[in-house]
């Protein structure tokens, strides 16, 4: 990075190119003061900003590397900034300052990945991204039925930009990635054609700048950044994590299921804590150990499925149910967020209420670590779980740090996935425990070792269906999180949606490419199809689950190339192909590794599937060997239980992959 004076003010480039180009006519830094609301309900979020001031910085001052900004000559100076290695150091001068925007060169034909995990857009170009960790909502778009009677219920109906996992992180075309090092709420907007905004609420510690001759190795540089994950455990590529949450019936189902040809890998109940009834359909009881009138012999049950090489995986948050017996426990020891009046902070999740376990109070972070995660689940014989949420912390309650929770709220999926990661660790047991978050924040990377997209909808929706599964994976993949699931056939059935077989079956043909095959009841299992409850669905899971074990020497090398490289394992097709632009822009299709490509069927009653082909390379179809050449699009059969897959001749797996029609 180099800072340059130029005769109408500055600019600091980075490899040649101009990332920040300052002139009193126009300025990059804009600094001033808000006066901010913020109001959570049930995981949803109504942030509001009353601007009391916004003030270009016109004026600079430079001495030697230092530059002090002021709004004009004479006047005293409100911001300094100065490069340091491969970021620029920001220092507010004018204590008052608590919003700062920054505008970044940027060409007109410039592509922009990232912002953490995003459901909607893969290119964020065009659109700003406010970025707060939240519940996304329901249907996620404002001109739905859905989404609107989410809103009109509940203030749950969500919107394109709302996402479990932000982070105010980009990738750009142009072969650079930024970052910004606060917590505090960000936007990233990316609107106008001559600079991209990074606004902030807050003076940000630095802008970390990352530049490489190319996108992967980019990527390389990210995962270094962020943190890279240990390997899948082994007995992952046994078949599909079941989820079934039926008490004990869930054992003899599972055996069915077997019968029926499904390949297993692992039995998930995340009712293995017991239930409770809501409007909202059957939830967890909130106080994590084992439920044993559910569950009656679990400790053995999971024992005989150990023998058969099942592992048995469970559920945790961090909150518990006040009227849990690990609530008074916890209370006693003065472990939970407190409320401005200093007693325990209640949170409603809809019909029940909870604490929030202070992770900045050292003490209920190793409790929590130790009596929960390692004596009542890891030692119990869980060889993994759902660490859920992480999204619901307040802005007005008091923490054990005294950090300002407004600063902490988008900290506390990471400090909830590093509570996870030392229970494993604690066991010696990374790399073969395994947990998955859908939360997360910056640095999440180097705590959660698989990211699980979260609640979409039982349906094909654009904005909260099968498609912006894959959103998701690429987004956060190329910030170094390797490995990415779903909930196979989604979770959120409302206001009579409800999961078709069809909707089903694509979703599993999808997850059979990915790192973790998982399936899901949803939030009302007898209102919606299971797998096991419709004998065409069981046959063609069956199916998926052998297609996804033959392919496991490869998904394997995947996993090793994730540690040693930190490549994600579903990677857009540009990471592979970035001489072709037209690859730029596309998101409903990915590459499974170098030489796989995927295009889900992610539309209803579809029997034909159009895709891109990257140019430089031959690509053919799995199911009928044909060939294909790239740089072009095309059109193939794609019936259910032959999703259009492409593999490229010259693989050293190439026939592993031909052998998949015989599967």
């Amino acid at each position: 990075m180099k800072l340059e004076v130029t005769p109408a003010g500055f600019m600091v480039c980075v490899d040649g190119r101009p990332i920040l180009s300052h002139s009193a006519i126009s300025p990059c830094v804009f600094v001033g003061r808000g006066n901010d609301r913020i109001a959570m309900h049930r995981g949803r979020f109504e942030i509001e900003d009353r601007l009391v001031e916004r003030c270009p910085l016109d004026h600079a001052e430079i001495d030697g590397e230092r530059i002090m900004l002021s709004p004009g000559k004479g006047q005293a100076p409100r911001l300094m900034l100065w490069p340091e290695g491969d970021a620029i150091v920001l220092r507010a001068v004018d204590l008052s300052i608590n919003r700062l925007w920054i505008r970044v060169a940027a060409d007109q034909d410039e592509h922009v990945w990232g912002g953490g995990e995003q459901f909607s857009f893969l290119d964020l170009r065009g659109r700003r991204f406010p970025l707060w960790s939240s519940e996304p909502g329901v249907g996620r778009d404002k001109t739905t039925e859905i989404t609107f009677r989410a809103d009109a219920t509940d203030k749950a109906g969500g919107d394109y930009y709302d996402t479990y996992y932000p982070q105010p992180t980009y990738v750009s075309s142009a072969r650079y990635a930024l970052h910004v090092a606060t917590s505090a709420f960000c936007a990233l907007d990316f609107r106008d054609p001559a600079f991209h905004e990074i606004e902030v609420w807050a003076v940000p510690e630095r802008i970390e700048l990352f530049a490489a001759r190319s996108l992967i190795e980019l990527v390389e540089m990210l995962s270094g950044r962020f943190g890279r994950q240990p390997p899948l455990p082994e007995w992952v590529y046994n078949g599909a994590i079941v989820g079934l949450k039926d008490g004990a019936n869930s054992f003899r189902r599972l055996d069915r299921m077997r019968e029926a040809g499904v390949k297993v890998a692992g039995l998930w109940c995340e009712d293995w804590v017991g239930m409770r009834p809501t409007t909202f359909g059957a939830r967890l009881f909130w106080n994590w150990q084992a439920n044993e009138q559910r569950y009656p012999g679990l400790r053995q049950r999971i024992a005989e499925l150990n023998s058969e090489g099942i592992r048995f995986l469970g559920y945790v948050n961090p909150y518990l149910c006040d009227d849990g017996s690990l609530f008074s426990e916890a209370e006693a020891e003065n472990y939970f967020v407190k409320d401005s009046s200093g007693q325990t902070a209640l949170i409603d999740f809809g019909e029940f209420h909870c604490g929030i376990v202070d992770f900045t109070n050292p003490d209920a972070a190793a409790w929590f670590c130790e009596d929960i995660i390692g004596t009542r689940m890891l030692d119990y014989g869980l060889s993994g779980w759902m660490a859920d949420f992480g999204e619901y912390l307040p802005t007005d309650v008091r923490l054990a740090n005294g950090v300002d929770a407004k600063l902490m709220h988008n900290q506390w999926p990471t400090l909830w996935a590093e509570v996870n990661a030392k229970a494993v660790a604690s066991r010696g047991k990374t790399g073969e425990a395994l947990f998955f978050m859908r939360a997360g924040f910056t640095d999440v990377q180097r705590y959660c070792p698989l990211l699980w997209a979260g609640d979409q909808s039982v349906d094909f929706s654009r904005h909260d269906g099968l498609v912006t599964v894959i959103c998701a994976a690429l987004s956060s993949g190329l910030l170094g999180n390797a490995f990415h699931h779903s909930d196979i056939g989604g979770y959120t059935s409302l206001f009579g949606n409800v999961r078709t077989p069809e909707l089903l079956m694509r979703w599993a043909e999808m997850a059979a490419f990915t790192p973790v095959m998982r399936s899901h009841e949803g939030n009302r299992p007898r209102d919606n199809v299971q797998i096991d409850g419709d004998a065409v669905v069981l046959r063609h899971f069956a199916r998926m689950t052998a297609i996804y074990v033959h392919l496991a020497p490869y998904l394997r090398t995947l996993s090793q190339e994730a540690v040693r490289r930190g490549l994600p394992v579903q990677r857009p097709l540009f990471l592979h192909h970035e001489t072709d632009r037209r690859t730029y822009a596309i998101q409903d299709s990915y590459l499974y590794g170098p030489d796989v490509l995927v295009a889900p069927v992610w539309q209803p009653s579809q029997g034909k599937r159009t895709l891109y082909l990257p140019a430089g390379t031959a690509w053919v179809h799995v199911w009928t060997g044909r060939s294909f050449a790239g740089g072009e699009e095309v059109t193939v059969d794609a019936p259910l239980g032959q999703p259009a897959v492409f593999y490229k001749p010259y693989s050293a797996f190439a026939s592993l992959f031909r052998n998949l029609r015989d599967v």
